[in-house]
């Protein structure tokens, strides 16, 4: 195998540069570079040489991460050095002179501890996550994912899965043994249903978990000139949107977003609802229909001047929330805002939190954090539910099914592996991770 080497801190300059380098001449690198291997997991502090001509090319703290116990399981090394640019090109090329080195590709750090056992692909989503997480909850899901909470879970199903499996085929494949009592596998249905339920609660969790790590999405709506943009602006603290009195300004959608008490949140300004002949501002309807389909909060404008709500608002009406816009006067109370005299303002943002505690755990684990996770999962929940409940079938169908309800579970972890999958995961991160 290879060894890479890549720079794994962020881009120079930077008050300090980190050089990750990962494979069976990570040993050969220390000691042409630094002159000495150090002992292992100690920072030691050296000059850092050319290997060809032995000029200096800083002065750095050297590591050595003897396999398995690295990060990617391999012998490892990292060089701390000065972040300059002039410095940081300086070491790659050092690095790049030595026979047998190659620069990583994106996420080829991650990929080798996953295909050497130190992570599974459920943590290693957490590390992505918790790479690019912007707000506190991002954060603390991460954590929770990349610590290996998803994992745990995820084999104790996986385990009892393969304990059904094994009672439920040794009645059949043995059946002439006396040491293997007649009807073992009937107990087996009433696990299956029960784990077929377990994973169904996790799964009914309002998507807290995906709206933690995407983002919970308010989308607003109403006929133009209702104040949309206005109040995108408003809740921005800054001019995003184009504002005038002409009707249908904004002909596609506009997104700001914000963190609410840890949260990320977007918000959506979208194209006036209308009848239009325009082909442009018909678009952008379609765009805003679309977009309010997939929201987790539609906000109608309703302009306080205005006594009849369009009808077209009322599908909107059911989930959404109703704001009287523009009510300059204070006649709504909590149901209007004004931007122009900042009514109504707080009152919404906290409307948007009592919508976001409806998803919130409070602190509590979300298992589920990705589309992949939920798809999978709801696949195996249909296989227990056939083996379990549907008593027509053939024994060894049924146990078949519990074999296909353990191999979702291992597509999640990645203990089934499809180089499709690998590649779009790993593809998340950055060179050098």
């Amino acid at each position: 195998m290879n060894t890479i080497y890549a720079l794994s801190s962020g881009k120079p300059p930077s008050g300090v540069a980190v050089f990750r380098v990962s494979g069976p001449q990570s040993r050969f690198v220390l000691e042409t570079i630094s002159g000495l291997v150090p002992s292992p997991r100690m920072a030691t502090l050296r000059k850092l040489r050319f290997p060809d001509s032995s000029e200096i090319v800083d002065t750095g703290l050297c590591f050595w991460f003897p396999g398995p116990e690295s990060f990617t399981g391999e012998d490892s090394a990292e060089f701390h050095l000065h972040g300059g640019p002039a410095v940081v090109q300086a070491m790659l090329k050092a690095l790049s002179d030595i026979d047998g080195l190659r620069l990583a590709e994106a996420g080829e750090f991650s990929r080798r501890a996953f295909e050497n056992g130190k992570l599974d692909l459920t943590e290693v989503e957490g590390l992505a996550d918790l790479i690019v997480a912007e707000t506190e909850m991002q954060r603390r899901q991460a954590v929770a994912q990349a610590g290996g909470v998803m994992r745990e879970q995820l084999e104790n199903w996986r385990e009892r899965i393969v304990r059904m499996r094994a009672m439920v085929e040794a009645s059949f494949d043995f059946a002439e043994e006396e040491d293997i009592p007649g009807g073992v596998e009937d107990g087996v249905w009433a696990q299956a249903a029960e784990l077929a339920r377990e994973i169904k609660a996790a799964l009914d969790n309002g998507r807290h978990g995906e709206i933690v790590r995407d983002g919970f999405q308010i989308v607003l709506l109403g006929s133009p000139n209702a104040g949309k943009s206005s109040l995108l602006n408003a809740l921005a603290r800054r001019d995003v949107a184009i504002v005038t009195s002409e009707a249908g300004t904004t002909r596609d959608l506009i997104e700001v977003h914000l963190d609410i008490d840890g949260y990320a949140v977007t918000i959506v300004d979208t194209a006036g609802m209308r009848e239009t002949e325009g082909q442009v501002e018909n678009e952008g309807i379609r765009r805003a229909k679309e977009r309010a389909g997939l929201a987790d909060l539609v906000l109608w404008l309703w302009p306080a001047a205005e006594e009849e709500l369009p009808a077209e608002a009322e599908p909107y009406l059911k989930d959404g929330l109703l704001l009287r816009s523009k009510d300059d006067e204070g006649v709504f109370g909590d149901d209007g805002v004004s931007v122009v005299r900042e009514n109504g303002m707080e009152a919404l943002l906290e409307a948007i939190r009592s919508r976001l505690d409806k998803h919130a755990n409070h602190g509590e684990f979300a298992l589920i954090t990705r589309g992949r996770h939920r798809s999978l999962l709801q696949d195996c929940t249909k296989s227990l539910d056939e083996a379990s409940s549907d008593h027509t079938l053939a024994i060894e169908i049924r146990s078949e099914k519990l074999r296909e309800s353990g191999d979702l579970i291992g597509l999640l972890t990645g203990r089934i592996e499809t180089d499709h999958l690998l590649d779009v995961i790993f593809k998340e991160f950055c060179v050098g991770k």
